[in-house]
């Protein structure tokens, strides 16, 4: 790759190949694994995605014993076949987290159940957690998200982020965290010469034609994805990933996951330590002010096979809005930690995911050769009434199918709220599919604009049910524990000092683009106010 690797990155790339060579679930340099505590560690993270990640290196560049525990597995050791990931084209048991069969957003083909495979229950890398009337799409692995989305690196409308986030500094937003997230994640873009002569991506210069023919604006958007390495792919100089239909099972090449970055220079400080298969239950303070979290440790099969204590000062949740939100809410319901914000729970969405698909004319061919990466989205923000922002989306099947597939992101006031359920101690989505509405309208409204300018209509036998629209799963969970109400404005949980948010928790339900580059700099900005205030020592 051709992002700037320092010598942390090295060791800390060292250190994940050892573990995985060895099988190991717990991932550290020498020095680290000299010194990293069992039972008891400074600073625990929980989670490894873009904000726990972000939290692990920014702490360990301070000098603090960290100690990060990810209940996925870490992806570094080739199967039998000499991959590490699988194909969408090909899933098999690395697909899915503990399924039976995959569960893919584009479920059928002609109505036809050719999509989705049996497979054997395995820690694999994508999980979709099923609500009453909402799925939502999460990674599962050292890196999480990172492993298994397409990677488009979207900084939002600066109009749009001061409106989601106002008692946020704009300015030094986006004179600082935002640049500083994007040269930590190495976000690069595409060749415009390329892009417009490559087979690959004359599926995303259809739907750009069909688009600017209704008169909507397009445009390229920047992504972790190495485009140098793509164009190598295409010319048969690098090992295919994108262009071998690999993405939302992971990418064996190319592709600057946060195991690569963020979390290769936390291993390099020699503070941090990563352990896998380990799903943090619950969590308690102690009256010494120590927090405790019960931790579960699993094997390849899902058993629990040891369940551990483990102790720290500092308490960092970076795993995810779901994680996040349902272990803050189950320790307030249940006494552990009562002092918590009433709020936990609150301000939840979906970013206003939406998914549809339209049928082109026979001489609009996409291509039977697709890249996975998405480079170009329909930009209708502007739109004072129905604003969406729509990736141009890829639809590998290596056959002509004339569908052009979009994800809409649009900007729904619609809010869900967590609640525990102290019976079966789960936490249930207050989540209504009336909820979608104002989310299908706007998508109906740009997508009936092209289709009127194209003479085209929309595909019924993708999504299950005759529906042109699928708006049973979001791919951008957001809110819970949202920041400014359930934690003070650099996301230190209220109530019980020594615990802080850094994941997309914090934002409330929509953020108008891909979340991943706001949830980094945001995480940014906690973990430089906090290590400079909170007296954090290791």
């Amino acid at each position: 790759m051709s992002l700037y690797l320092t010598r942390r990155h090295f060791l800390g790339l060292a250190a994940l190949q050892t573990a995985a060579a060895l099988g190991a679930t717990r991932i550290a340099t020498p020095a680290a694994a000299a010194s990293a505590p069992r039972d008891y560690a400074p600073a625990v993270v929980v989670g490894s995605g873009y904000g726990a990640a972000v939290a692990a290196l920014r702490l360990g560049e301070a000098g603090v014993r960290t100690l990060v525990l990810e209940m996925g597995r870490l992806w570094h050791e080739p199967a039998d076949d000499g991959r590490i990931f699988c194909p969408t084209t090909a899933p098999d048991r690395r697909s899915m987290w503990f399924r039976t069969r995959t569960e893919a957003p584009v479920a059928t083909f002609l109505w036809l159940d050719v999509v989705n495979r049996d497979i054997s229950p395995y820690p694999g890398v994508l999980d979709r957690v099923h609500y009453d009337q909402m799925s939502v799409y999460v990674g599962r692995g050292v890196g999480g998200g990172s492993l298994v989305n397409g990677g488009m690196a979207v900084t939002p409308p600066r109009s749009y982020f001061s409106e989601v986030l106002p008692r946020v500094d704009a300015d030094e937003m986006y004179g600082r965290y935002f640049p500083r997230a994007v040269q930590a994640l190495g976000v690069n873009t595409v060749s415009p010469d390329w892009f417009e002569r490559t087979d690959w991506y004359r599926f995303a210069r259809v739907s750009r034609a069909h688009a600017h023919r209704a008169g909507l604006r397009t445009t390229f958007v920047p992504n972790v994805y190495d485009f140098g390495h793509m164009e190598r792919e295409d010319a048969g100089q690098a090992p295919a990933s994108a262009l071998a239909a690999e993405v939302i099972y992971g990418n064996n090449h190319g592709k600057r996951t946060l195991d690569r970055t963020y979390l290769a220079a936390a291993l390099g400080t020699g503070k941090v330590t990563i352990e896998t298969l380990h799903r943090v239950r619950a969590v308690r303070r102690e009256a010494d002010g120590t927090y405790v979290l019960s931790v579960d440790r699993i094997d390849e099969r899902g058993s629990v096979v040891a369940t551990r204590e483990i102790g720290c000062r500092h308490l960092f949740l970076g795993a995810g809005s779901l994680g996040t939100t349902e272990l803050l809410l189950r320790a307030r319901e249940t006494g552990a930690l009562p002092a918590l914000s009433p709020r936990i729970g609150t301000g939840w969405g979906t970013n206003g995911n939406i998914m549809t698909a339209r049928a082109n004319h026979i001489w609009d061919t996409t291509g039977a050769k697709q890249s996975t990466i998405p480079v170009l989205a329909i930009d209708d923000w502007a739109n004072p009434d129905r604003p969406v922002f729509a990736e141009i989306a890829p639809l590998p099947m290596g056959l002509e199918h004339w569908i052009s597939l979009y994800l809409a992101i649009t900007k729904s006031p619609e809010r869900g709220t967590f609640r525990y359920d102290r019976a079966t101690d789960a936490v249930r989505l207050d989540w209504t599919r009336d909820q979608n509405q104002p989310s299908l309208a706007a998508a109906k409204s740009l997508f009936d604009r092209v289709n009127r300018a194209n003479s085209t209509i929309y595909r019924y036998d993708l999504f299950g049910g005759n529906r042109p629209f699928a708006d049973d799963f979001c791919y951008h969970p957001l809110g819970g524990c949202v920041l400014g109400e359930a934690t003070d404005d650099y996301g230190r949980a209220r109530g019980h000092p020594g615990i802080y948010v850094t994941d997309g928790s914090l934002i409330p339900g929509s953020i108008g683009v891909n979340p991943f580059v706001t949830i980094t700099a945001l995480a940014e900005r906690t973990m430089a106010r906090v290590l400079a205030e909170d007296g954090i020592r290791g």
